[in-house]
């Protein structure tokens, strides 16, 4: 009863730090999450998304072709709520919530001690890491949630092969909800096989069905695959990338002082890629990650503290050292989800290191700290001295928990909302008001895609945007831009008045409303209205002409 009291604690914790203030922290809906929530929106109005596609498996949105988990999850919540911060934001409160409770069963399952595993869950409930990623509407948090599932699942199937088929499908679903799960599912699946192949050759027809499955739940990806669009995300942060790569080995080959055979042997594709992957990769086990400053990504990470706590840190060393000490077949799965959960960003070559794009590894970290408890409790011979060191533990991850909300809750919102694109929900509530006094409204794209904002916050009929006449889209580097619709128009306005004076000069009968940034109109125009970022700077002004 007790156990079940404090499972339901943790659960009830873990919804909390979710669900408090969550339309205000993080202060504004990004772009990605007004961009799943107009186009679940636009499936639940249509049955189609922004661009007209009829239930798509990938939606084109930026041209960076989002997989449709995230979207299709966000449907509930903007049919119950609207399409609004709290319709938007509920579905990953949820589903970061379930996590938590998902994991102390995966503990459960693989070591069969309620104290780590209520460990395990109380940990990811106060996770900084996993908090921040599910406290917006973040896809890595739910491919998280699948990949969660699964691996309980699987473990539930090494002692009841009928399992193994239930575990494929949280993994096929990963694939579909996030990019990074697109290469750590099909590795840790592999890795998986070979490490239980006694086992799977003992239960092969339950195996074989299993794989059967998982290849049948793939086979819609196949020609999204074989057309190049899967790549259109990975191209713009590829290390391989070859507009940067190749410029970047010929400048150091030209500025090699070795003798003329060499350049070419040290300064190429292979040992270029090879040092920038494991640049890459090995940049998530520093201490500065890890307990001190955690990702530079001020979306991904709430600044100021690590992505864990600093007491987990003996308690990891302790947990990885019995981890290779125990012969125990269930925790096999930890080390291989840990190392392969930092090889689809070690691909990547832009905010490194990354949470966002690692937080697949989150749940591992807590298991370890939680068995590093246990066995700290199994050696210590004395447990009052077990005790009073787990009384300095709590002051320690009181201390360090304070931090972490105080950064959260008072000086995150603040600091960082131009990150978070502040600012836009305020502007087009003014559009909304005053649209009717107007023929054109120019709104500028300097902080970003701001056609998606209006189609937000206006609640735009789906059905008339997908058939506006005047519908203008272009393309840039493998970035689809919107330029205008209906009366909205979504130019670079230039500073010192210039373009503001051209919008003018090409509409010379209309009654024009601009949006823009400080300096984008002259100074002696008057301002209707000034939106500033939470810390006082200017974000936007309004002026007409």
């Amino acid at each position: 009863m007790k156990n079940k009291l404090l499972l339901i604690f943790i659960i009830g914790l873990s919804f909390f730090l979710r669900i408090y203030k969550v339309t205000s922290v993080p202060p504004s809906l990004n772009w990605d999450e007004v961009s799943i929530a107009y186009n679940a929106y636009s499936i639940l109005k249509t049955g189609k998304d922004e661009w007209g596609d009829f239930l798509p498996l990938h939606f084109k949105s930026y041209g960076e072709y989002k997989l449709p988990a995230q979207v299709y999850a966000s449907i509930p919540g903007i049919f119950i709520f609207g399409l609004n911060e709290f319709g938007v934001r509920i579905t990953p409160v949820i589903y970061g919530t379930l996590t938590v409770l998902i994991l102390y069963f995966l503990v459960q399952e693989a070591f069969r001690k309620k104290g780590v595993s209520l460990i395990s869950a109380f940990l990811l409930a106060v996770s900084p890491w996993h908090i921040q990623l599910t406290r917006a509407s973040f896809e890595s948090s739910f491919a998280l949630f699948w990949v969660v599932m699964g691996i309980w699942f699987f473990l539930k199937g090494l002692k009841k092969p009928k399992w193994l088929i239930f575990s494929v499908l949280p993994f096929a679903v990963s694939v579909y909800t996030y990019n990074s799960a697109r290469v750590f599912t099909p590795l840790f699946l592999f890795v998986l096989m070979v490490l239980f192949r006694k086992y799977f050759w003992e239960k092969r027809k339950w195996f074989l069905v299993s794989g059967i499955v998982f290849a049948v739940l793939m086979v819609p990806l196949v020609p999204f695959v074989l057309s190049g669009e899967a790549s259109a995300r990975y191209k713009l942060v590829s290390i391989t990338d070859e507009k940067g790569l190749i410029p970047r080995i010929n400048e150091r080959r030209g500025a090699s002082t070795l003798p003329w055979i060499l350049p070419r042997a040290v300064h190429n594709k292979v040992t270029y890629l090879s040092f920038y992957f494991a640049r890459n990769y090995l940049a998530h086990f520093t201490p500065d990650f890890l307990f001190i400053r955690g990702a530079g990504h001020r979306q991904h990470h709430v600044q100021g503290v690590g992505e864990l706590y600093w007491f987990q840190a003996p308690f990891l060393l302790l947990g990885l050292y019995y981890l290779f000490r125990k012969k125990d077949r269930n925790l096999k799965v930890l080390l291989p989800w840990l190392l392969l959960a930092f090889v689809p960003v070690a691909m990547t070559n832009d905010s490194i290191p990354n949470a966002l794009r690692t937080l697949i590894a989150a749940p591992v970290y807590q298991i370890l700290t939680a068995l590093g408890i246990y066995y700290l409790y199994e050696i210590t011979k004395n447990k009052k001295i077990f005790y009073v060191l787990m009384g300095i533990t709590a002051v320690l991850f009181l201390v360090n928990f304070s931090v972490y909300l105080k950064n959260l809750f008072v000086y995150y919102p603040v600091r960082y909302s131009r990150d978070w694109q502040y600012g836009n929900k305020q502007v087009v509530e003014y559009i909304k008001e005053n649209q009717d006094k107007y023929d054109l409204i120019t709104f500028t794209r300097y902080y970003g895609e701001p056609h998606m904002f209006t189609l937000f916050y206006l609640k735009y009929d789906p059905a008339k945007f997908q058939n506006s006449p005047n519908l203008d889209r272009f393309e840039t580097f493998d970035w689809v831009r919107v330029l205008r619709f209906d009366k909205y128009y979504f130019p670079d306005l230039g500073d010192n008045g210039t373009q503001y004076q051209d919008v003018i000069n090409a509409n010379p009968e209309k009654k024009i409303l601009f949006i823009g940034k400080p300096g984008d109109f002259p100074v002696y125009i008057p301002r209707l209205l000034t939106v500033n970022f939470l810390n006082g700077d200017v974000a936007f002004e309004v002026v007409e002409k």
